[in-house]
């Protein structure tokens, strides 16, 4: 990531490779368990759409559909993997590097266990378990056309606002002055994540010492 800013900025390399194929894929990652935000993906395809180079309804559904993939693969792999191996991954140094830990799982557990079947709606809305509470609808068996539907309910929602955003921000900034606006704010970006790369290794080897221990 840092290599694609120092090379040009990121939003404009964005905005020159996106397309609904690659939204769909990029909100399948998304969803599953790679560290992809999609504030960094959906405003992007929307601020494309006020060009009149996407349209804002297909953003919207092409996100959707990528968010159900990606949930759905979760949901798959859990349901017939199990817990056991689950939370055995999440304490790996592979599941770490995905920002994994058995904390998240339990909490997104936790969470699926309080509200039911609805949590993988609600779930969608809520940073830090959006992507993992497609894990415990699988570990749990949960009906996978319900799971579906309230997937894409959450997604839906989640996806227009974020769209919104990016819509609203084409108004601000037009695409003439994107990449001048970009270039002021690209050296605070970089140290930003300077600081969350190094504090991302301290954490892995942190948790590597501790779980020696």
């Amino acid at each position: 990531m840092i290599s694609i800013i120092l090379l040009e900025p990121f939003y404009q390399r964005l905005l020159d490779d996106l397309n609904y194929f690659t939204l769909t894929i990029l909100m399948a990652i998304e969803s599953s368990v790679f560290p992809l935000p999609s504030e960094i993906v959906v405003p992007p395809a929307a601020y494309l759409a006020a060009e009149g180079r996407m349209t804002f309804p297909l953003v919207v559904l092409f996100a959707t559909i990528g968010s159900i993939i990606g949930a759905s693969g979760n949901y798959v792999v859990s349901y017939y993997v199990g817990r056991p191996v689950i939370y055995r991954f999440a304490e790996s140094r592979i599941g770490h590097m995905f920002l994994l830990s058995r904390q998240k799982m339990e909490h997104a557990e936790c969470y699926f266990d309080e509200k039911g079947a609805v949590a993988t709606l609600i779930g969608r809305l809520l940073p830090g378990v959006r992507h993992l509470i497609s894990i415990p609808a699988g570990l749990s068996r949960m009906n996978y056309g319900r799971f579906v539907l309230y997937t894409a309910i959450g997604s839906a929602i989640w996806n227009a606002i974020l769209a919104v955003m990016g819509w609203y921000l084409h108004r601000l900034v037009p695409l003439s002055e994107l990449n001048e606006q970009v270039k002021l704010y690209e050296r605070p970006i970089l140290i930003g994540l300077v600081v969350l790369a190094v504090g991302l290794v301290a954490y892995l080897v942190y948790q590597g010492t501790k779980n020696r221990k």
